[in-house]
C-alpha cells in the first residue's frame, strides 16, 4: 500500500505538518490543471482530471494526504468510533449458524465465529427424506460441530489469509453432490477467480479459471460449467462452457455478446431441465435455452430481441405439463405472467396466467413441482403471492400477509424444486430479520429463525411509520422512518435520510443492528423512497430517470423539508451511496441548507464525464438509464443541468464526507477525488475525502473491518447531528 512518503517532496499536495504533532494543519490543495473539451458546442473544464491516472505516484500520494486530512479532524471522534464498533459488536451474536436449506440430500448452512471475519460454509446428511424441518442445533460452539455429521465446505477466512480483502464471488455444488465450484476475488475488481474442490478429498482439482464474473453454473450430468467473463468496459459478453478436467484455454465460447448496450449471463432452472442464458439491456430482453432432455438441438431462442420488451424465462410443471413461465412487459409497464410452450414462442403465443394491473407491479417468479412464488409489489409495500398446482393446473392463489404498516418480505429461493414449503424472509425497520417456512397448503407460517440482537433489544421500544411528503409537481413520496417511542417525547428529533433512487431499484424497509446506535442515542433514521427507484411501481423508475431525473432530487428535497416542517426533524443529515451519491450531490448544490450533513459513499458525482467515455465500466449499458450525452444534444444538456460535479458554485455547503475504494470498477474513486477537491477549491467547503487502498465497490472486507468502516462513517454522522453521547436516548 503506497504511504504518504511515496508522495515527491515538492508536491502541493503535501499538507503543512505541524511541527509539534505531526499532524496536518490544512486539507491538501490539489493544482488546478486546466484540460478544456467541447460537446455539442459547449466548451467544459476539468481541473482535475490528471487525479485519474491511479497508479503515478502524486495521485496515490495526494489519496494518502486526504486520508491523513480525514484522520486528523476526525480524531476528536476515534473514542465514539471505538464505543460504536463494540455496541455493533455487543448487540451481534458472533459464533452462529443460519437456517439450513435442504438440496440434493443435504442441508446447507452457513456459519460465523467469534473472532473470525468471514466464517465457513457446511452441511450435513438428510436423514429423513420425507421431513422438510430444517435441524436446529441446542447450541453453536467454536471449534465444535454444529449438527451431528457436520462437512466443512468452505473455510472462507483460510482462503482469505494473507489477503487484505476477500470476496466469495459465487458457489455452486455438481448434481453428484461432489464437486464445489466457487470463485474468489481478492483485490475488490470483481474479476473472480473459480476453482473446484473435490469435496470427496478436500483437494482442489487443476481446472482454474480467471476472470470470472461472479460463479459458474453446472450442467444436469456435472461435466460442464458455464461462466461470463467482461470485456474492458466490465460488460459481462461472453458465455464460456469449461469441460472437467481441461485448461481454460480449451473452453468453447458459447456466445459472444457484440452489441455493447447488452450484457450477458447463464443459469439453470430450478427443476433443473434447463440451461438458460440471459442477453439484456435496460430496456430489452433475450434468452435463450439448452434442454437437457434434448442437448442435440443445441441453444434455441426462445423469443429475439424486440426493442423495450423485457421479460425473463423459467420452467414449471402445471397440470402435468411442461411449461415456460414468461414475465413481461409486453401488455403493460408493470408486467404480466404469461405461460408458452416449451418451445421457440414468440410473444404473440404467450397466454396470461397473472393479467397486467397497474396497481401491481410483478417483479419476479420462482417454480416449485407444487406452487408458483411470485414476487410483487404494491403501494410501495413487497408481496408474496402463491399460486398452488394440482393436477388440474393452478388452484388458489392468495397472499402471504403480515400486519406491520411498513415491512420487506421475499422469498429465499430455495433451490430445490421438490420443496413443499416457502423458504421466506421478513423484517421491519425494528423488527430483526426473521426467516419463515410457508406451508402452501396449510397456510401457516413456523418461524425457524430471527436474528439475535444482544443486549435486551426489544421491538416495542421503537416506532415506525409510513410518512408521504408532497413533491413540488403533486407527487406523493413516500418515507419510511424508525425512532424510539420515548424520543419522540422530547418534540423533533436528529434525523439521518437516506436515499438512492436509480436503477429501478427500491429501498425497502430493513433492520440494522449498527442503526440501533442511532436510534438509541435519540435520533431516527428515515428512507425517502424517491423517483428512480423501483417501490411504486415501473412509472415510478421511468420518472426518476434520463429527462425525468430531476424527480429524484426534488422528492429527496421534499421529503427532507416534510421532515423538518412536519415536526419530525429537528436537523438531517443526508446519505446515499453509488447512485444514491449522485442524489447526494445533486440536493447539495440545489438546497444546501436543507441539511446539516451529508455522508457520501462511493459516489457517482462525475457522472456526465463518465458518460461521455464510452471505453470507461458501464457507460454504454447505462446509456438508457442515463442517457448519452456523447451523441444526443439534449442528453448532454439534461445531464449537465443537474451533474454534482459540473454544478458546484461559490454558495456555503455543509459539512461533507465522501468514502471510495480504488480498485472501484463502478464508480472510479477519480469521482469523488475532483469532486471533493472542487468543492474546496470553489467553495470552500468543509469536505472530507476518505480512500480504502484496499477494497472495490463494495467497501472492505471481512464483517469486524466492515463494522469500524460503519463506526467511522456512523460516528461523523452522529457528531453532525449533535449525537455523540452514549446510552439510550442520549436526548434526555
Amino acid at each position: 500500500m503506497p504511504s504518504r512518503t511515496d508522495v515527491p517532496a515538492s508536491s502541493p499536495d503535501s499538507p503543512t505538518a505541524s511541527p509539534s504533532t505531526g499532524a496536518p494543519e490544512g486539507p491538501p490543495q490539489a493544482p488546478a490543471r486546466p484540460v478544456t473539451r467541447e460537446h455539442h458546442g459547449h466548451a467544459r473544464v476539468d481541473e482535475y482530471d490528471w487525479l485519474r491516472e491511479k497508479d503515478s505516484p502524486e495521485v496515490l500520494g495526494h489519496l494518502e494526504a486526504e486520508n491523513a486530512w480525514t484522520e486528523a479532524r476526525t480524531a476528536h471522534l476515534a473514542g465514539l468510533r471505538e464505543t460504536i464498533f463494540e455496541e455493533i459488536k455487543g448487540r451481534t451474536l458472533e459464533t452462529d449458524l443460519s437456517v439450513p436449506t435442504r438440496h440434493r440430500g443435504y442441508w446447507y448452512y452457513g456459519r460465523s465465529f467469534e473472532g473470525r471475519e468471514y466464517g465457513a460454509t457446511c452441511r450435513v446428511r438428510v436423514t429423513d427424506p420425507h421431513d422438510w424441518t430444517p435441524p436446529a442445533p441446542s447450541d453453536v460452539e467454536p471449534g465444535q460441530p454444529a449438527l451431528p455429521g457436520e462437512e466443512l465446505l468452505l473455510d472462507l477466512d483460510e482462503l482469505a489469509e494473507g489477503h487484505d480483502f476477500f470476496s466469495l464471488g459465487g458457489s455452486s455444488i455438481s448434481p453428484d453432490t461432489t464437486l464445489l465450484a466457487y470463485s474468489t476475488d481478492t483485490v475488490g475488481d470483481e474479476r473472480y477467480t473459480l476453482r473446484i474442490k473435490d469435496l470427496t478429498t478436500g483437494e482442489l482439482r487443476a481446472d482454474v479459471i480467471e476472470g470470472v464474473l461472479g460463479g459458474a453454473t453446472w450442467d444436469r450430468e456435472g461435466d460442464n460449467l458455464y461462466y461470463a467473463t467482461v470485456d474492458d468496459t466490465w460488460r459481462p459478453d461472453k458465455i464460456w462452457r469449461h469441460r472437467l478436467g481441461t485448461s481454460q484455454e480449451d473452453d468453447e465460447l458459447v456466445h459472444h455478446e457484440t452489441d455493447p448496450k447488452y450484457w450477458t449471463g447463464v443459469g439453470r432452472t430450478r427443476s433443473d431441465r434447463f440451461l438458460v442464458m440471459v442477453i439484456g439491456s435496460k430496456l430489452t430482453s433475450e434468452y435463450r435455452y439448452l434442454d437437457a432432455e434434448d442437448p442435440e438441438a443445441g441453444w434455441q431462442v426462445f423469443s429475439a430481441r424486440q426493442e423495450g420488451l423485457e421479460y425473463s424465462l423459467d420452467h414449471a410443471v402445471i397440470g402435468g405439463r411442461d411449461t415456460f413461465l414468461v414475465m413481461h412487459n409486453g401488455t403493460g409497464p408493470d408486467f404480466e405472467l404469461a405461460t408458452a410452450p416449451v418451445s421457440p414462442t414468440p410473444p404473440d403465443g404467450w397466454t396470461p396466467l397473472i393479467p397486467h394491473d397497474s396497481a401491481v407491479r410483478l417483479e419476479d417468479v420462482d417454480a416449485f413441482a407444487t406452487h408458483l412464488v411470485v414476487h410483487q409489489r404494491s403501494e410501495g409495500l413487497t408481496q408474496l403471492r402463491i399460486l398452488q398446482l394440482d393436477a388440474e393446473g393452478v388452484g388458489e392463489d392468495y397472499l402471504v400477509e403480515f400486519d406491520d404498516e411498513v415491512y420487506t418480505i421475499g422469498a429465499g429461493g430455495s433451490p430445490a424444486f421438490e420443496q413443499p414449503t416457502v423458504r421466506l424472509g421478513y423484517t421491519t425497520m425494528r423488527t430483526p430479520s426473521s426467516v419463515y417456512d410457508y406451508d402452501v397448503r396449510t397456510r401457516r407460517l413456523a418461524l425457524r429463525k430471527q436474528a439475535p440482537v444482544l443486549g435486551g433489544y426489544s421491538r416495542d421500544d421503537y416506532e415506525e411509520h409510513r410518512l408521504w411528503a408532497t413533491a413540488p409537481d403533486g407527487e406523493q413520496v413516500p418515507i419510511s422512518l424508525v425512532v424510539r417511542k420515548d424520543a419522540r417525547a422530547f418534540g423533533p428529533v436528529p434525523v439521518l435520510l437516506y436515499g438512492y433512487g436509480a436503477y429501478e431499484a427500491s429501498m425497502d424497509p430493513y433492520f440494522s443492528i449498527a442503526r440501533l446506535s442511532l436510534l438509541d442515542r435519540g435520533g431516527a433514521f428515515a428512507i425517502a423512497h424517491v423517483r428512480g427507484g423501483g417501490e411504486m411501481g415501473r412509472r415510478w423508475y421511468d420518472e426518476g430517470k434520463m429527462a425525468h431525473k430531476q424527480h429524484s432530487f426534488d422528492d429527496f428535497i421534499a421529503s427532507a423539508r416534510h421532515l423538518r416542517e412536519q415536526g419530525w426533524a429537528s436537523s438531517v443529515v443526508a446519505e446515499g451511496g453509488s447512485a444514491g451519491g449522485l442524489l447526494m450531490g445533486a440536493v447539495l448544490n440545489q438546497a444546501p441548507d436543507l441539511f446539516d450533513g451529508v455522508a457520501a459513499a462511493v459516489p457517482f458525482v462525475d457522472n456526465l464525464t463518465t458518460m461521455l467515455d464510452s471505453t470507461l465500466p458501464l457507460t454504454v449499458t447505462e446509456y438508457d438509464e442515463w442517457g448519452n450525452p456523447e451523441g444526443d444534444q439534449e442528453a448532454y444538456e439534461w445531464i449537465s443541468a443537474y451533474a454534482p460535479y459540473d454544478n458546484i458554485t461559490a454558495q456555503d455547503y455543509p459539512p461533507i464526507l465522501a468514502e471510495t475504494s480504488l480498485h472501484d470498477t463502478r464508480v472510479l474513486y477519480v469521482e469523488p477525488a475532483k469532486w471533493v477537491a472542487r468543492l474546496r477549491a470553489v467553495a470552500g467547503a468543509d469536505v472530507l475525502l476518505r480512500t480504502e487502498m484496499s477494497a472495490g465497490h463494495g467497501g472492505v472486507s471481512g464483517r469486524y473491518q466492515a463494522w469500524h468502516d460503519r463506526a467511522f462513517s456512523l460516528s461523523w454522522i452522529l457528531d453532525r447531528l449533535g449525537l455523540t453521547a452514549a446510552g439510550a436516548n442520549a436526548r434526555d
